[in-house]
């Protein structure tokens, strides 16, 4: 493919064949010389070609191939005259990550770090198709699904300040439970509050190192200090929400006058019925997530009392933020000097609202966004804060995790002989986890190199590194 260097941080790919626009990879030498890039990079010209989308196909440094739309894409079309596209969601609706600060430091928590792991491991249910202690009456799933957040608050999971620190509030006010299946209802009934599989978990970390005092300070951030990382998303809900909507989509571009370069980027017309149907069921699942994190750190907070026999007054685990992953959203940006507004596609990409933004709170306004970049779990993970230059290029995103290099696949066959417990184990870091495979897929081998991730991230411009958080222990699905 026809690739330009421009810096040591961004590679344009030509608008060539059915290409409407370019493309654009944040990526570092290194990386676009490694293995596994063809194909994203494929994904990448395909997402390019679909109408209406404005200025380019962008791709993210955690890059990897994804269905339909790469994962660390980002694409932007307009609001009224461009399409709609569940493969530039996936299939984990709002899957992202919530980090919690606390009182405590590492010195205090290493000596009880295996209950703490054990506990965390027991009260919050992990594994593919598991189950929560919620159960749902239809009336109550539908209010999850249209308040988001704020219903787990009400029913006593968390504190109003934790909606204040979550993207959106933890709420899409536009989604509409009388568009989802029964199906997807029937799934989502009894998995509120759990934490699901692949690579989604829970992490003990501490704060290593501090690159921007300030701004850590006012994410009230010092080294030292154990933190909570939460990575989850809809679980079974949302997972059918696209299934359902990717069956109606492949029937309906059918009937349109333009043809897909791939049949996964099955879309509609934003403003059409099947594309303002999927945008509201969409936002149902979106909801469904931020209140299942929502009430994961409820319970995460009542394992660290139980566990220290401390208050929460003096634990001290208040929301950092809630940052999501797998969305599409409608936005305003400037574009070629004019402001417009935009669906706003972020797949395996997590925004990045610089300071001043109003879409962030009164705590933030002067940092900008917090953006929490985890790696695996045997290495860091990042907090970073957002930034104008990625308003200005990105449409306010950046990367959301290490990305991986092997599939799963690959993963399990690398890691035969292999005891990844007792690797992580020589490292500080303690690991549970549900179902033989887990460990193996998820192994720090299978990911990028999240520290390369972050600096090309950083060196571009469209996010600053705040702090460092290496992990102590972890609970794997």
């Amino acid at each position: 493919m026809p690739i330009q260097q421009i810096d040591p941080y961004r590679w344009q790919l030509a608008k060539t064949g059915n290409m409407r626009v370019p493309g654009m990879i944040y990526a570092s030498e290194k990386m676009m010389r490694g293995a596994g890039q063809e194909e994203p990079l494929k994904q990448v010209a395909n997402v390019a070609s679909l109408p209406g989308i404005v200025r380019a196909s962008l791709a993210m440094p955690d890059m990897h191939w994804g269905y339909g739309f790469p994962i660390g894409g980002v694409a932007a079309f307009d609001w009224e005259s461009g399409v709609i596209s569940p493969g530039g969601v996936g299939y984990d609706i709002n899957c992202g990550v919530r980090l919690a600060r606390t009182s405590l430091k590492e010195d205090e928590v290493r000596g009880r770090l295996s209950d703490l792991v054990d506990a965390l491991y027991r009260e919050i249910p992990c594994g593919v198709g598991s189950t929560g202690a919620i159960k749902l009456s239809l009336a109550e799933e539908k209010k999850v699904l249209s308040q988001g957040s704020r219903w787990a608050v009400h029913q006593g999971f968390g504190e109003e300040g934790d909606l204040d620190h979550t993207e959106d509030g933890g709420c899409l006010p536009h989604a509409d439970p009388s568009l989802v299946s029964d199906r997807a209802l029937d799934r989502g009934r009894r998995q509120l509050g759990t934490l699901g599989s692949g690579n989604h978990f829970i992490e003990v970390g501490v704060v290593d190192e501090i690159f921007d005092a300030k701004t850590a300070a006012a994410f009230g951030l010092f080294k030292g200090q154990v933190t909570l990382m939460l990575h989850s998303g809809s679980r079974g809900f949302g997972y059918q929400v696209c299934d359902d909507f990717l069956a109606v989509m492949a029937r309906h571009v059918r009937t349109l006058d333009f043809e897909i370069a791939d049949r996964q980027l099955a879309c509609a017309w934003i403003q059409s019925e099947p594309g303002q149907r999927y945008f509201h069921a969409m936002a149902c699942a979106a909801n469904y997530a931020w209140a299942n994190r929502q009430v994961m750190l409820q319970l995460a907070r009542n394992v660290f009392q139980k566990v220290f026999s401390i208050g929460p007054r003096n634990l001290g685990m208040n929301l950092v933020y809630d940052v999501c992953h797998n969305i599409a959203k409608r936005e305003p940006h400037e574009v070629d000097g004019q402001k417009r507004w935009l669906c706003v596609h972020r797949k395996g990409a997590t925004r990045s609202f610089p300071p001043g933004h109003p879409a962030l709170c009164e705590a933030y306004r002067e940092t900008g966004q917090p953006v929490i970049i985890p790696g695996d779990m045997g290495t860091a993970s990042y907090v970073l804060a957002g930034t104008d230059r990625a308003m200005a290029e990105t449409f306010g995103s950046t990367c959301h995790g290490a990305g991986r290099i092997l599939s799963r696949t690959a993963a399990k066959k690398a890691s035969r002989g292999r005891a990844i417990n007792r690797e992580l184990e020589d490292k500080g870091i303690l690991v549970r986890w549900t179902g033989r495979a887990t460990l193996a897929e998820e192994m720090p081998d299978a990911y990028k190199d999240v520290s390369e991730v972050v600096d090309v991230v950083h060196g571009a411009g469209i996010s600053r590194k705040v702090a460092r958080l290496r992990p102590m222990g972890v609970v794997k699905g």
